[in-house]
């Protein structure tokens, strides 16, 4: 489904829904079977992760707590190279099973702030997701355990991503004019 408002606005599909949503079980199914028999703690990174998870999460067949980070580290289609928390999570993280959820791993930078400020919280465990990854980007590098694509350095929007808060509702990872 492409919607009407930004045909004109989007060079290309570069990952469709139906991969999205192949994608999504495949990795449900993983980490079902990694986490069995422990106390999972997943931790959203607002705003752009949020479409990624909750249908993630929907797929994963245990019991799991959700929280969330909320982080700034965009202008329009720059990274600021800073990473500003906005919300921490609010459950006990102490002698946890995290798993750090992310939209897309770009620069390294947002991941490893939120790594140095989880490990604070002493979890049992720490592993950390991205829908998307970037390598070509990486100026800190970040070892994904779960990762759903690997993309080209182009401007990505949809599925929770977004320029300037807008095309986050496309069911699909579009390129950008």
């Amino acid at each position: 489904m492409k919607l009407k408002y930004c045909k004109n606005e989007i060079k290309k599909v570069l990952i469709s829904e139906k991969q999205i949503n192949s994608k999504i079980k495949e990795l449900a199914k993983k980490i079902t079977k990694d986490y069995e028999n422990k106390d999972l703690v997943v931790i959203c990174v607002l705003r752009g992760s949020i479409m990624f998870v909750c249908d993630l999460i929907r797929k994963i067949d245990l019991p799991l707590e959700v929280d969330f980070f909320w982080v700034k580290s965009y202008q329009e289609m720059d990274t600021t190279g800073t990473v500003k928390i906005l919300k921490k999570p609010d459950s006990v993280l102490k002698n946890r099973d995290i798993l750090l959820i992310d939209d897309i791993l770009d620069t390294g930078h947002t991941f490893a702030k939120l790594v140095e400020e989880i490990q604070k919280y002493q979890p049992k465990s720490l592993k950390i997701a991205a829908f998307l990854d970037k390598p070509s980007r990486r100026i800190v590098e970040v070892k994904l355990d779960y990762c759903g694509f690997v993309v080209p350095n182009e401007f990505v929007v949809g599925y929770g991503l977004d320029f300037n808060q807008k095309y986050r509702n496309l069911p699909y990872i579009g390129v950008l004019k």
